[in-house]
């Protein structure tokens, strides 16, 4: 479901309801694309989420805590500016588009009275937000700024002058008596699907919903006036039912049940906690992907050529499994010296050790035939050399590659808030280098954050670890030893930790739940975890960040349940 202009509508309702005559009290920019306002209306506090995202654009009120940079940008400063303390005086949406005016009034630093809209335009990749002076139009600034060398039709500048979009000449369908009957809009030459003609006729219309008008018109022109007033109704009665559908892996979501989606459903008390569920999952990884994108790249980088170098290092275990062949060669031909002579290209001499059996050698005539027997003991002598040093070098690659597979795991798993200590992590292995601002202070080393709480159905305290800091932290400092450890085995995942020393099966089940989901394993549909003592945990001399060993365990198996999971997480 997109966030068309049926849901645009809605939303804008629900808003006003909200936040009409409330006051601005902060202004934060957490993401690039994202500004967040919190406002004081009707005595409570509400933040204001007005997203100009390329695939996540949206306005709605939200609870999701969002992390704000050290420092705010440009556009937040501008905002703050004008718009902290300026009171809500209305919001309107234009026509049925996706085009919302925030209407703000408030003081400048003369003490005149000044209004200002914030207007919010949901366009999938060209979305934006513009603060402009009312009277005027006057940009003052944008959240993307547009040169006119990229859009020639108008300028997205601070100092120029706003312009709305180009306006489609279509029907408000919640405009009273504005609907028409299909026949007279239609026309013969028109070879389109019933779906297709509303959203070309009407405007706002997105296709889900246009898919639900033709399916309630049973596709029947003359049925479709009746099921557009009928449906405009209901989303204009103020009596919603926002619902998420889940149909076919894919899920939707809409203001009122819609019946063409029939599938798993679920109803919410708002439209912004519908989108708070909707959204949350989703672009919270599309964050860390953005803020994380150039650490992911490493890991990868550097994963892949752990690996290409693992596979040479056993080419050449392989090849030192020769190293013996090679020194009974050289002992055969020691043996034989007086019947060979210099040019001989090749020689067949009897193996004493397989009774005396034809073994062909191949030699370098250019060489003496005591130089050939040399070279064979020094092939031997380099390979036998080679097998410390390969087993070696396989051990350490190995390593390496468990625990950048491990930090992938974290980044694929990882909230925005995981990433600083994350990257922390990977200067301090020597895979990033720590960058400074000229007259910056070195500054000191990040700190492990507490790990995640959880709560059994017991009334256990469950904690996790969501990065390598945290997992050494949270298994060698913070855990008693009488603790509880579990972790999926075999494969990267988080620390976990129940705090009891004699928790029950139930609680076991639903900790183990929490290490499946937080592994690479999160997507299968059965995962080993290993539970054991706290005391029985060791970590090796030098070891990498979140490897331990450990030895008692025991093996129960789970299949992630992410719904289990984020309601052990809301347990007090």
């Amino acid at each position: 479901m997109s966030f068309d202009g049926v849901f645009t509508h809605a939303m804008v309702d629900e808003l006003k309801v909200g936040l009409k005559n409330g006051r601005v009290s902060k202004v934060q920019q957490p993401y690039k694309n994202e500004i967040v306002l919190v406002m004081r209306a009707n005595g409570k506090n509400h933040r204001l989420l007005l997203s100009a995202h390329p695939s996540y654009a949206r306005i709605q009120l939200t609870d999701i805590p969002y992390e704000n940079p050290s420092s705010p940008p440009n556009f937040c400063m501008v905002m703050r500016k004008h718009l902290e303390g300026a009171v809500l005086e209305d919001i309107q949406q234009i026509g049925n588009d996706r085009i919302i005016h925030f209407t703000f009034k408030s003081r400048d630093e003369l003490g005149d009275i000044q209004n200002v809209m914030l207007i919010v335009e949901l366009m999938g990749r060209h979305s934006n937000l513009f603060l402009v002076e009312q009277d005027t139009k006057r940009i003052i600034d944008t959240i993307k700024h547009v040169p006119v060398s990229q859009n020639t039709f108008r300028t997205i500048m601070p100092g120029s002058t706003y312009v709305n979009p180009p306006y489609q000449e279509k029907i408000n369908p919640f405009e009273t008596g504005n609907i028409k009957a299909m026949q007279e809009l239609y026309e013969e030459k028109e070879e389109v699907s019933l779906q297709q003609l509303i959203q070309k006729k009407y405007q706002g219309i997105g296709s889900e919903t246009a898919k639900e008008i033709a399916y309630r018109s049973e596709g029947q022109l003359e049925k479709i006036k009746r099921v557009m007033e009928s449906f405009v109704e209901s989303i204009d009665s103020k009596n919603l039912k926002p619902t998420l559908t889940t149909l076919n892996k894919k899920i939707f979501f809409t203001p009122i049940p819609y019946l063409s989606l029939n599938g798993e459903s679920e109803s919410y008390a708002t439209l912004s906690i519908l989108l708070d569920q909707y959204y949350q999952v989703k672009a919270e990884k599309d964050r860390v992907q953005q803020q994380a994108s150039d650490l992911i790249h490493i890991v990868q980088v550097e994963l892949q050529r752990n690996i290409k170098k693992m596979k040479k290092l056993e080419k050449t275990m392989q090849e030192t499994e020769q190293a013996d062949d090679y020194r009974l060669r050289g002992e055969i031909l020691t043996a034989y010296l007086h019947e060979l002579h210099k040019g001989q290209k090749e020689a067949t001499l009897p193996n004493f050790y397989d009774d005396d059996q034809p073994l062909k050698i191949n030699l370098n005539p250019r060489s003496t035939p005591s130089q050939n027997a040399q070279k064979f003991f020094s092939k031997y002598q380099k390979l036998k050399n080679a097998i410390i040093f390969v087993t070696e070098q396989i051990q350490i690659t190995k390593e390496e590659i468990n625990y950048l597979d491990s930090v992938s795991t974290q980044l694929e798993l990882a909230t925005p808030r995981d990433i600083a200590e994350i990257k922390e992590e990977l200067v301090q292995q020597g895979y990033l280098r720590k960058k400074y601002k000229k007259n910056q202070k070195k500054q000191k080393k990040l700190k492990a954050s507490s790990p995640d709480k959880y709560v059994s159905s017991d009334g256990d305290i469950i904690l996790v670890g969501k990065n390598n800091l945290q997992n050494d932290l949270l298994t060698m400092k913070t855990a008693r030893k009488s603790d509880i450890w579990l972790h999926a085995k075999n494969i990267p995942g988080s620390h976990v930790i129940i705090q009891n020393n004699n928790p029950s099966e139930q609680t076991i089940s639903e900790a183990a739940n929490i290490a499946a989901y937080f592994s690479k394993s999160q997507l299968s549909a059965s995962v080993p975890v290993d539970v054991v003592e706290v005391k029985k945990i060791k970590k090796p001399n030098g070891a990498k960040p979140g490897f331990v060993i450990y030895e008692g365990q025991q093996t129960v198996f789970v299949t992630p349940d992410r719904e289990l999971v984020n309601q052990l997480k809301g347990q007090k």
